[in-house]
């Protein structure tokens, strides 16, 4: 198709870098807008230097861009920019976490109660719980100034390039080897998508001016499945041991993310829909997903190559002493 000139708000970091990149690759005229403190943006982007919290730069919004791809947690930040580039098809990349219902699996768009929308920017470092109120108030910005727009709710984004180190975690693990603590049941169910995938599909979504809200989720998979997967695409032979939730509890290991968790585990019954999202709208509006082995190789390869990647999660002593406690009750 006819090249779109697209401006990424970002573009030097994960998704961002990877819609850009992705655009790039396909002929686009991109032009990346950040403060340059991130890292560098795709070879053959431009770069517009912009602090968010300043006023719109008038090479923006003076120019005629087709597509905006935001990802903002900030409202104000948001309102900001939509005002001064109305015109232009805004994909706006906000969060599962809008979701006041984090219960019910199979949720989609639609089916699911949002949280009330914070419109006043708050330090998540004070308050983690903010961050999905102010996508709900991001999304609402976007409705009411866009000329056009998509609504884009990841899950777990992972992949080359993860700043989080969520999912990094099991790669790491896997690629050493021996008996894996594994959590909770094996029949949980999970989900991610990878970021190549999400940065394409949201290119696409723009260059056609896909309308709507959609989740990006990847497959549904139990926790077996993944694991396997991720076994797999490290090509390692790995011996599960599955803890139960309880134990896992009683042995104080922390859930989803952070230095002594266990990543990908997320409590139940609470969290049963967190990860359980219906992917089945947004593969029918173009998503392609890769295995997740593939992202798992990948995700491998990246981290060997890149000293300074992180990998969130517990070590290794602190594995065999929870794998110890496991092994002891069942003595």
């Amino acid at each position: 198709m006819a090249g779109v000139k697209l401006l990424v708000l970002g573009g030097s970091v994960f998704l961002s870098r990877a819609v850009a990149a992705d655009a790039l690759a396909r002929g686009h005229d991109v032009t990346c807008a950040n403060r340059g403190s991130s890292g560098p943006v795709p070879d053959g982007a431009a770069l517009v230097r912009w602090d968010r919290a300043d006023p719109v730069p008038a090479e923006l919004s003076e120019a005629a861009y087709d597509a905006v791809v935001d990802v903002a947690r900030r409202p104000s930040w948001v309102r900001a920019a939509v005002a001064a580039l109305p015109d232009a098809h805004w994909m706006f990349v906000s969060t599962v976490n809008v979701y006041a219902d984090e219960t019910t699996p199979g949720g989609r768009p639609g089916t699911l109660p949002l949280r009330e929308p914070l419109h006043e920017d708050v330090d998540l470092t004070q308050d983690p719980e903010a961050y999905g109120p102010m996508k709900v108030a991001c999304e609402q910005a976007v409705r009411a100034g866009a000329a056009s727009w998509t609504v884009v709710r990841p899950g777990l984004i992972v992949g080359p390039g993860d700043p989080t180190g969520r999912f990094t975690y099991w790669p790491a693990r896997m690629a050493q080897g021996g008996e894996v603590l594994a959590p909770g049941r094996p029949e949980d169910h999970t989900q991610v998508i990878d970021v190549r995938d999400l940065a394409a599909w949201v290119v696409t979504a723009a260059e056609t001016r896909t309308a709507g809200d959609y989740d990006g989720v990847g497959e549904v998979l139990t926790m077996a499945e993944v694991l396997a997967q991720v076994a797999s695409g490290c090509d390692t032979a790995v011996d599960l041991t599955w803890v139960p939730q309880d134990v896992l509890t009683a042995q104080g290991v922390e859930p989803w993310s952070g230095p002594g968790s266990l990543p990908l585990w997320l409590p139940r019954p609470e969290y049963d829909g967190m990860c359980a999202h219906d992917p089945a709208p947004s593969v029918a509006a173009g998503l392609r997903l890769r295995p997740v082995a593939e992202t798992a190789r990948d995700t491998l390869a990246w981290l060997r190559a890149t000293p300074q990647a992180v990998a969130t999660g517990m070590n290794r002593d602190r594995e065999a002493e929870v794998l110890d406690a496991w092994h002891s009750l069942r003595r």
